[in-house]
Order: C-alpha cells, then sequence, then structure tokens
C-alpha cells in the first residue's frame, strides 16, 4: 500500500496521517489542549527510571567497594603498603570510564539511550568477575578498568535520559535520583564490605555481588521506553509519540510533539552534530560551562573523601572508623533526599551555591584542625563532624545539579556530545584526585590539601554565582529556543 510501511517492531506506519499530524502541530491545532494542561503523571515514567538508575547505583557501589576491603586487596595481590599501587587500584577505572565516555555520545546518538544502557552493562558484569577472581595487581586493574568503560559509557546516557523523559514539572526532583542512588550503591558497598575484618577473603564476594545489578540493567532496559526526543530527532515520529504515550500519557503526548516540532524550526534535529560543533558559537558557553562544573565537583576532593574515609578518619584519631565511614554513606544518602525535595523549589543555581559554600566551610574546618597542634584534642571530632557536613552537603546540591543542569541548556543536536565531553572532563578530574590523594596527604599533610580543596569549593560558589542561569519550571525545548536564541 502507498505510504505504509513496516517498523522493525512489525508496527505499520502511514506517512500520510503523520505528515498531516505533524501539520496539525505546526499550526497549533490541539484538541485536547483543556486535558494536556494539566500536570503531566509522573508515576508513568517512574519505572523507566528507575531502571536506568541502576547505573548510577553501581557507580556508587564501585567508588565504595574498595574502601574498606582495600589493605586485604592490597595483602592477599602481593602490593603491600604501597600507597601509589593501591592509588591505582582506585583509580584504573576511571582510565576506562573516559575511555566509555569518549565514545558514549556516539553510542547513544547512533544506537539510542536503551541500547547504549544495555551495552554499558556487558563489561560491568565481566569486569567484576575478573576482580574477583583476581590473582595478581595487574589482573585486578583489567577487571576494574572494564567496569570503567561501562560506567563511562552509561553515566552521560543515564542523564540524557532522565532529562528526556522526565515530565517537566518534576524534572529537577527526578534529576536528583542518579545522586540518590549512587549514594545507596556507595552505602550498600560499604555495608557488604563490613564482614572483612572476619573474613579476609570476603572482598572477592563484595565483586560477585555487583554483577547481579549489571545483569539486571542488561535484560530491564530491553521492557524501557526509548527516549521520544532521541527518536524524533532521528524521523521516527510515530515510535516517539507512542513512546510519550507511555511515558507521560496520551492527553499530553500531543503536547509534547507540538513542542519538539517548534524546537525543530530552531535547530536542525535531523543531523547528528560533528564534534566540532560544540566550539559553536551558539554552544561553546554551554559546553565550557558543563565541563567547568564537573572539574570543580571533583577538585573539591568529594570522591577522595568516598574513596579513602577509613584510611582518613582512622589516621584523624577516629576511633570507629569502620562505623564512621558507613555513616559517610548514610549522610551521603540523606543528602540526596534533601536535594530531591528542594530541586524544583530552590532551584538548580542557589541550591549549587549553597552546597558548595558548606563544602567550603567545611573542608576549611578540617584544614584548621590539622594545621595546629593545640586543636589536638578536638581533631578526631571535628573532623567526623566536618567530614559528615562536608558530604551532606555535597549531596544536597553539588552532587546531583551538574547531570542534570547541562541537559538542561544544551540543544538536543548536540546534547550526547556535550554530555560525553563534560564527563571525560569529569572522569579525568576524578581519576587525578583518586590517584594523588594518598600520595599528597603523605607528602604535604593533611591541612594543605583540605585548604586546597576548600578553596575549590569557595571558587565553585562564585563560578555559580556569576554563570549559571535557572531552569526550574521550563520544558527542554523552552530552554532550547531560549538559549540558542540568546547565544
Amino acid at each position: 500500500m502507498d505510504g505504509i510501511v513496516a517498523t522493525n517492531a512489525g508496527q505499520r506506519i502511514c506517512f500520510p496521517k503523520i505528515c498531516a499530524r505533524l501539520r496539525d502541530f505546526r499550526h497549533g491545532f490541539d484538541p485536547d489542549q483543556e486535558q494536556a494542561n494539566q500536570p503531566v503523571p509522573w508515576h508513568l515514567s517512574l519505572p523507566h527510571i528507575c531502571v536506568a538508575l541502576i547505573i548510577s547505583a553501581l557507580f556508587g557501589y564501585h567508588i565504595g567497594v574498595v574502601n574498606i576491603p582495600l589493605p586485604y586487596i592490597s595483602r592477599d595481590l602481593g602490593f603491600g603498603e604501597n600507597s601509589l599501587a593501591q592509588g591505582f587500584v582506585v583509580s584504573v577505572c576511571l582510565i576506562g570510564a573516559f575511555a566509555g565516555c569518549a565514545i558514549s555520545g556516539t553510542v547513544a546518538d547512533r544506537l539510542g539511550r536503551r541500547r547504549a544502557f544495555q551495552l554499558c552493562a556487558i563489561p560491568m558484569v565481566l569486569g567484576p568477575i575478573l576482580s574477583a577472581k583476581a590473582w595478581n595487581l595487574a589482573s585486578m586493574l583489567v577487571g576494574r578498568l572494564l567496569v570503567g568503560c561501562g560506567l563511562g559509557i552509561g553515566a552521560p546516557v543515564l542523564a540524557l535520559y532522565v532529562s528526556e523523559v522526565s515530565p517537566t514539572q518534576v524534572r529537577g526532583s527526578f534529576g536528583s535520583f542518579p545522586q540518590t542512588a549512587t549514594c545507596i550503591g556507595l552505602l550498600a558497598a560499604l555495608i557488604v564490605g563490613l564482614p572483612i575484618s572476619s573474613t579476609p577473603d570476603w572482598w572477592r564476594a563484595c565483586f560477585w555481588i555487583s554483577t547481579l545489578p549489571a545483569a539486571l540493567l542488561l535484560l530491564g532496559m530491553e521492557f524501557c521506553a526509548e527516549s521520544p526526543r532521541w527518536l524524533f530527532k532521528n524521523s521516527r515520529w510515530y515510535e516517539a509519540e507512542h513512546e510519550l504515550e507511555r511515558l507521560w500519557g496520551a492527553a499530553h503526548a500531543k503536547a509534547a510533539m507540538s513542542d519538539l516540532v517548534q524546537s525543530e524550526q530552531s535547530d536542525d534535529l535531523e543531523m547528528i552534530a560533528p564534534w566540532k560543533e560544540l566550539l559553536d558559537r551558539r554552544y561553546v558557553r554551554a559546553v565550557l560551562l558543563g565541563g567547568g562544573l564537573f572539574a570543580l565537583q571533583q577538585f573539591s576532593g568529594i570522591n577522595a573523601i568516598f574513596y579513602f574515609s577509613s584510611t582518613v578518619l582512622k589516621s584523624a584519631g577516629v576511633s570507629s572508623d569502620l562505623a564512621a565511614t558507613v555513616s559517610v554513606g548514610a549522610v551521603n544518602l540523606v543528602g540526596s533526599f534533601v536535594a530531591a525535595g528542594l530541586m524544583d523549589r530552590l532551584g538548580r543555581r542557589k541550591l549549587m551555591m549553597w552546597s558548595f559554600t558548606g563544602m567550603a566551610v567545611s573542608m576549611a574546618m578540617q584544614a584548621a584542625v590539622a594545621a595546629f597542634g593545640f586543636l589536638k584534642p578536638i581533631r578526631a571530632t571535628t573532623t567526623l563532624i566536618g567530614t559528615l557536613f562536608y558530604v551532606f552537603s555535597f549531596a544536597s546540591g553539588a552532587g546531583p545539579v551538574p547531570a542534570l543542569l547541562l541537559p538542561e541548556i544544551i540543544p538536543i543536536r548536540i546534547r550526547g556530545k556535550a554530555m560525553a565531553f563534560a564527563m571525560c572532563v569529569h572522569w579525568v578530574a576524578h581519576f587525578l584526585v583518586g590517584l594523588l590523594f594518598l600520595p599528597l596527604i603523605n607528602a604535604t599533610g593533611a591541612s594543605v590539601l583540605y585548604t586546597f580543596f576548600s578553596l575549590v569549593c569557595f571558587f565553585a560558589a562564585i563560578f555559580v554565582k556569576r554563570n549559571v542561569v535557572e531552569t526550574k519550571g521550563r520544558s527542554l525545548e523552552d530552554l532550547e529556543m531560549l538559549l540558542v536564541a540568546g547565544h
């Protein structure tokens, strides 16, 4: 029949009908306008987002999985007290993450968000298996490297997916969920690692456990919705509207399609942008802003705390360093819940400013007690309180906001590659902090390093105040038209 084709799913699409509907959208025809003005039901998209959040939970888990067992791993694999080798065990997955991140934009644009998630899950099953069966330092590093590749592909795709399938009125709250999932994964890793003191070989089980959620991500994504914006960009209009109905309800799908058509008129959605287009004057400021936020987030020192909290708290004289380390994970989780509640009330900009300021103050406290000998009697207590407040401040703003903000201010034409670039910056900074923290704290002392982290946090608060625009309450299409027009 003329104008009718079969899709991969066996659906029949009538192109004249689709074209007629798109003409209606362009001329503002919407028979369900009154119903469409009601809030989008958020519960429809939530199950799809929850499956995607497994990648964030795995990120948190693999940050924390070596925290408590690291001395036992180094002893069993023969690199003892070599702090540089320990740093590599912690940080080598970030090298893999950088490599995965470099291709994630292309993967997300070519294959779609769902297939990108499934692709990233494969090395996250294989890597922990190799780490669990490691017999020397090299085999452990290869396993961690594979895990990093999966994280590098998945993390930018998650930020895209959450922003693209979330209803506008809850996009901020949903955008904080990746940080919450990271906190849950981190806390789970710390709790799972507790039996190590009585069962020294337990660290192998810690790696085996992480293969289960990775396999669940691989299988679960088969039943999740594809990003309607990605489908529309690839001229798969019928499928885009179908997925919008799954995610937002039939009454809101037509209005969302109309927004996508208007966005198409302000920016060419039909072509996948080359990498060099990130330097286009329309986009370069937002791209650099995203990279800058991720760099400041990492050089604030947050992952040094997550990786080495047990070691640092013990050296500061905290008697129960294992319990304190688990407390760090618990406070991180509480802070992420606070962020979820405040993201769409206070807005992204204000939340980040207060977050970085709180981090700066808490790091300054810890630097002071480490620098002045007469404060030694209160060093353990102050270090513990300062660490917990620092982690809470991070989780309530600086942690979740950058990954949400960048997809909001970047047009869909370059969104995949812009997120990949920003996450590459994130992984490089993350790697450097993880690798160099122990050698630097041994060489310079805690006071110097904590002072540096405090200054970075103060600078970050100023950077946010001067450069970040508020995005709460606006659709991605409205933001795209506004920002491209005002470049």
